[in-house]
């Protein structure tokens, strides 16, 4: 099983972890990936060339001028192909460009390129890596640290707004995400950086989430430091209905009887 190194934003080795056998140890299969390279790029056309036929340029209903006895090449229409301002003949039309490529094959693609990206050598994996703030000059220090030159792939494991902001400045950077990790990209790029819970992610295994900040605890003043404590407001018992006077209760005895 293949190892990699697991070093820190400063560069130093923290540890070496074992790389999973199944993505990174099979063989490239370099058809395949040609595969679904050419339909991934045919799938980012839009496809939206047009041209308008001689049926669909405005004007043209006339005859130029009449069939015999002008000497002229005969004409049916001032829209016709070989007219200037004329409709195209066989011109490009809309049309999906798009290719079906079944998930084995992406699946087998993927994981040849993440094993050329390691017999290749230029595959890292970054532990820790989290900024304070956007800081375009944190993100190529991390670069320099690496050695990483050229088109460079990061590869998070979730987005990260002061990771991604500080990427963001330097155009030979992508970032991508292990869900949406694709062959081209890896082909594409000249050095890939993972970090290490992007790669726990791609393994299938559920990275730990980062601890919690501390809250701090409220301070208590003393009893017997001369501050004064607050009294605990018991809730007051709802008032009791108003009891009957004798005298009224006599007065409708009284009525009751008459």
């Amino acid at each position: 099983m293949a190892t990699i190194q697991v070093r820190d934003v400063q560069g130093e080795v923290q540890s070496e972890r074992e790389l999973p056998a199944e993505l990174f140890g099979g063989p490239v299969n370099v058809a395949v990936m040609h595969q679904v390279v050419v339909a991934a790029r045919a799938a980012q056309r839009a496809g939206t060339h047009s041209t308008k036929t001689r049926g669909e340029v405005r004007g043209g209903g006339k005859k130029p001028w009449r069939q015999k006895g002008t000497g002229r090449a005969r004409q049916g229409s001032i829209r016709a192909p070989q007219w200037m301002g004329g409709g195209a003949s066989h011109g490009p039309q809309p049309l999906d460009h798009s290719k079906r490529v079944n998930k084995k094959m992406r699946r087998l693609a993927l994981r040849s390129a993440l094993s050329d990206a390691l017999d290749s050598g230029k595959l890292a994996v970054v532990e820790g890596l989290v900024f304070d703030g956007p800081r375009t000059k944190d993100a190529v220090g991390v670069l320099e640290t690496f050695g990483l030159e050229g088109n460079v792939l990061l590869v998070l494991d979730a987005p990260d707004e002061n990771v991604e902001r500080s990427f963001r400045n330097l155009s030979n950077v992508k970032i991508d995400y292990t869900g949406n990790l694709s062959t081209y990209d890896l082909l594409y790029a000249d050095r890939v950086l993972f970090t290490d819970r992007a790669l726990d992610r791609l393994a299938g295994i559920e990275p730990a989430e980062a601890p919690e900040p501390a809250v701090p605890k409220a301070e208590t003043t003393p009893s017997g430091s001369g501050g004064e404590e607050e009294a605990e407001v018991e809730p007051e018992a709802e008032d009791a209905a108003p009891e009957p006077d004798d005298e009224d209760a006599g007065s409708d005895e009284e009525g009751s009887e008459g």
